[in-house]
């Protein structure tokens, strides 16, 4: 018999529950991941209850989802949701059913869900309740719909993005009958709302198999949301730096950086623009002279487009147009890169970027190409050790500074601070307030 150990505040609502003769189960992605032996991120209850039930047995209660039935129960700071067995009514957007009603049926509530390894219940006292084969397809790793494929996708478009997602996390493979699915329905991917399709997206890129965005390229899904890809899977680079199209270097790319959002959507982004300056010479040799500034642009067209937030556009596109910087392997030139990429953090970032991007080129230049790095990462922990500044606010001397000393405030003032930065910038043991302040003297 299955056991899967269940945290004691979520036993506690299954307990409450059960003791007023209500059927409670945990269910979906908490019993899954318990299954492989993953830690659940969330543990999401299914009961007979109705709401107003759930409501009166709990003394803390959110009504989060009511409508669709569901209810979080506090229990301190953690939340727990409880939804009621529901049969979902006709979606008639692609998205959300017209209706649910309730039912007192596990059976037709784990029907309606997406996919058989999501499908499953449990409690302590009934063990493991798996009506459609969701635990044979754990260990054939594999993603499968529960019933028809084509049903399900054509209740919620976004589960065809979903099932490409679990497949990079888990490593499973997708059915072929789910895949024919795809294909025949990802147009209707577009009447999903931008930011369910960014969500989706990023949990795919930060998962352990990036690269499996290819996946989404060869159902269709890409072309739908994102065929900005789908150009430079097909944009070949006959190039000696390089043993890929411009697509298969990226997915190679994405995974020689850590599992982090704006790392993996830089390297995602980093060379779309190559189309858009492609050209031959007479030798044959393609060339994609300017591209970063490019590709920075598709990068914040096509983030603007699925809705990111700025702060996660600013740093993936400044990434982006840096990507094909070739810093001289001077103390000098590493800060002042560093200055103007927008500090240590992103420089850090910067370093990564290069790394990850020249892994994936010719085997031939990459040892070449790596003994660079190298030296420019010796030169920038030196940089570090001395704590060289890197900004105007690690100045010795503020405009504060200035007006006391006699400077009159004004536009002439920021033109002077940023002269004495750039100067200690290439000079960083200049950066002494009695030295700057009688250099400003003279400006």
């Amino acid at each position: 018999m299955v056991f899967i150990e269940i945290p004691p505040k979520a036993g506690r609502i299954l307990s409450v529950l059960c003791e007023n003769g209500y059927e409670a189960y945990v269910v979906g992605g908490c019993v899954r991941d318990s299954l492989i032996g993953r830690t659940p991120q969330d543990w999401d209850i299914t009961t007979s209850a109705s709401p107003e039930q759930v409501k009166r047995l709990f003394g803390r209660t959110i009504d989060t989802g009511i409508q669709h039935g569901t209810v979080t129960v506090m229990d301190g700071k953690d939340g727990f949701e409880v939804t009621t067995y529901r049969i979902d009514g006709v979606y008639e957007d692609g998205r959300h059913p017209k209706q649910v009603t309730f039912t007192a049926s596990l059976s037709e509530d784990l029907m309606r869900r997406d996919f058989t390894i999501n499908a499953m219940a449990y409690s302590p006292k009934e063990g493991l309740v798996d009506l459609f084969g969701g635990m044979k397809d754990l260990e054939n790793k594999r993603i499968r719909c529960v019933g028809d494929p084509g049903e399900r996708f054509g209740e919620d478009a976004l589960r065809m993005l979903r099932a490409v997602r679990f497949a990079a996390q888990l490593g499973f493979s997708v059915t072929e009958e789910v895949k024919a699915s795809i294909r025949a329905l990802a147009g209707t991917l577009s009447r999903v709302s931008a930011e369910r399709i960014q969500m989706e997206l990023v949990k795919l890129l930060v998962s352990p198999r990036p690269q499996w965005l290819r996946l989404a390229y060869e159902c269709g899904l890409t072309a739908v949301f994102m065929p900005e890809f789908d150009r430079i899977m097909a944009q070949r680079q006959n190039n000696p730096h390089h043993a890929y199209t411009a697509g298969e270097h990226t997915l190679v790319a994405m995974q020689n950086v850590p599992a982090d959002k704006a790392l993996r959507l830089a390297m995602l982004f980093h060379d779309m623009g190559k189309p858009q300056v492609f050209e031959t010479d007479e030798r044959g040799i393609d060339h994609f002279h300017g591209h970063a500034a490019y590709s920075e642009a598709i990068a914040r067209q096509v983030m603007k487009r699925l809705k990111f937030d700025n702060e996660t556009l600013g740093m993936v596109c400044t990434l982006v147009g840096a990507h094909s910087r070739y810093p001289k392997l001077n103390a000098f030139d590493v800060r002042k890169t560093a200055y103007e990429i927008g500090g240590a953090d992103l420089f850090e970032r910067f370093l990564l970027v290069k790394r990850a991007d020249v892994l994936a080129q010719h085997p031939d230049v990459i040892a070449q190409k790596m003994d660079y790095l190298g030296e420019l990462e010796h030169i920038w922990r030196d940089v570090k050790l001395h704590g060289d500044p890197l900004s105007l606010k690690e100045l010795a001397v503020s405009g504060n500074d200035l007006i006391a000393d006699g400077r009159e405030p004004g536009p002439a003032m920021g033109e002077i601070l940023q002269a004495l930065f750039l100067e200690v910038l290439e000079f960083p043991e200049r950066n002494k307030k009695e030295y700057l302040l009688e250099r400003s003297r003279g400006m």
